[in-house]
């Protein structure tokens, strides 16, 4: 049991303001929200095109971070190599990176007239700047960083002794890895991908500059939000209801797996 430590006195009189700046505009909207129209809002041909490509978008650019993280992550705690440092902070820049500059980034890395973006045109006749791709690598770009972070950190905490014990039985380095290292980080491997995945679907600024704002084809639930507020629609408020339930949901769900993980960052 935790034991209680004594607080100075009015520390609540400062502590209440800042909750209050945090809390209220959550209730704001979810006070204005007409309730009696919540389901034809978040149901209109608009919105639900918007919450199934925001939910395509989003766990595509889940996948990749999965995919490329993972082995990043375990490379930047496992291993020593010149450059590591600097290879770490470019990895969490687009965490402090204003999202729109990571966007303009990109489309000056992969629009039609970058190198690259000329070259895969050219070549092959892809397109990627204004595309749903766009939009996936943008929500890569953003949440990537967040999962790296979070498997990092569990990597570093492996019983070393554990992964040789699984050596000298005969297992090979990949077997290794996939039955035994991802074994013991599981819990903070699901804690990873579900933020991650929170964080790409929120993904707004990087997603506007790169991938554009057009509906059903690259108009993501918070463009959506973004729109619609502009037109003074109650659907802006609904989506906003829902985007705040599931990050809610999110948070509560993987409580305990988000506190272990920073406390073992911290330690």
């Amino acid at each position: 049991m935790k034991r209680q430590i004594s607080a100075p006195r009015g520390l609540w009189f400062i502590a209440v303001p800042g909750i209050a700046l945090v809390v209220m505009p959550v209730l704001a909207v979810v006070w204005r929200t007409n309730y009696a129209n919540f389901w034809t809002s978040i149901s209109s041909e608009s919105s639900r095109v918007a919450l199934l490509l925001s939910l395509r978008t989003s766990i595509m650019a889940t996948v990749l971070a999965l995919i490329f993280g993972t082995p990043l992550a375990w490379l930047l705690a496992n291993r020593q190599f010149r450059g590591r440092l600097f290879l770490r902070a470019l990895c969490v820049l687009p965490m402090v990176l204003p999202p729109v500059v990571g966007g303009v980034a990109l489309l000056f890395a992969f629009g039609r007239r970058s190198p690259i973006g000329g070259a895969l045109d050219d070549w092959f006749g892809i397109q990627l700047a204004f595309t749903q791709t766009a939009a996936v690598l943008a929500q890569f770009f953003v949440a990537a960083p967040f999962f790296i972070v979070v498997m990092e950190a569990a990597f570093e905490q492996v019983d070393q002794r554990i992964v040789g014990t699984a050596r000298t039985f005969g297992a090979g380095p990949w077997r290794t890895f996939l039955t035994v290292t991802l074994a013991l980080v599981r819990p903070s491997l699901i804690a990873g991908v579900a933020l991650t995945w929170a964080r790409a679907l929120g993904e707004f600024g990087a997603t506007i500059a790169f991938a554009g704002n057009t509906p059903g084809k690259t108009q993501t639930v918070p463009l959506a939000v973004y729109s619609q507020l502009e037109s003074g629609g109650d659907d802006a408020l609904a989506l906003s209801v829902l985007m705040i339930i599931v990050s809610l949901a999110v948070l509560i769900g993987l409580r305990s797996s988000w506190i272990s993980v920073l406390k073992r960052g911290g330690a």
